[in-house]
């Protein structure tokens, strides 16, 4: 499979090219992408993630298994899992958004076991080393649609930079 980036928008497009001809190739369709149905964590212990995670965050329970634990964002969820083993995280993190971002630095940094970077935005490590950076809904593109957002009580609306980066790539924005 062969790639080309192309310039559009803030940054560089990647499209695939067509597979080349070639002797025992098979085409065949390609699933597209469309999101991330949820990102899995591993933590030292559950109880104590769900703690942590609470302290900071307002969030629902989605379910519990042994080993694991689901929170809830809408149509999206983060899988709490038994069995971290690795370092702390550097560059690999895993990105939130949430509807006020100086609420979640504050309440983050009361959350015992954080480790808060420097820095504009939110960026901190959890007591198991996991790499979480934190941005608010109205300043990035991600968009959470309206029936989702009323099933979580919210009512998010986008800044103007955030509506112009979404037009800007053929979205049109409700």
């Amino acid at each position: 499979m062969y790639v080309r980036a192309a310039a559009g928008g803030s940054g560089l497009l990647w499209r695939t090219l067509a597979l080349p001809a070639r002797v025992g190739w098979v085409a065949m369709a390609r699933p597209r992408l469309v999101g991330i149905n949820h990102v899995a964590i591993e933590v030292g212990d559950i109880d104590e993630a769900l703690a942590f995670y609470g302290t900071g965050f307002d969030f629902e329970l989605r379910g519990r298994t042994p080993g694991m634990a689901f929170i809830d964002m809408g149509d999206q969820f983060v899988a709490l899992s038994t069995g971290r083993t690795q370092e702390p995280d550097t560059h690999r993190h895993v990105g939130f958004v949430v509807d006020d971002l100086e609420a979640a630095r504050a309440s983050v940094a009361a959350a015992a076991g954080a480790t808060i970077f420097p820095g504009r935005g939110l960026s901190f490590l959890d007591p198991w080393g996991n790499h979480i950076q934190v941005v608010q809904y109205d300043e990035v593109q991600f968009t959470k649609a309206l029936a989702v957002q009323r099933s979580m009580g919210l009512e998010l609306a986008k800044s103007e930079q955030a509506l112009a980066e979404l037009r800007a790539k053929g979205i049109k924005p409700l």
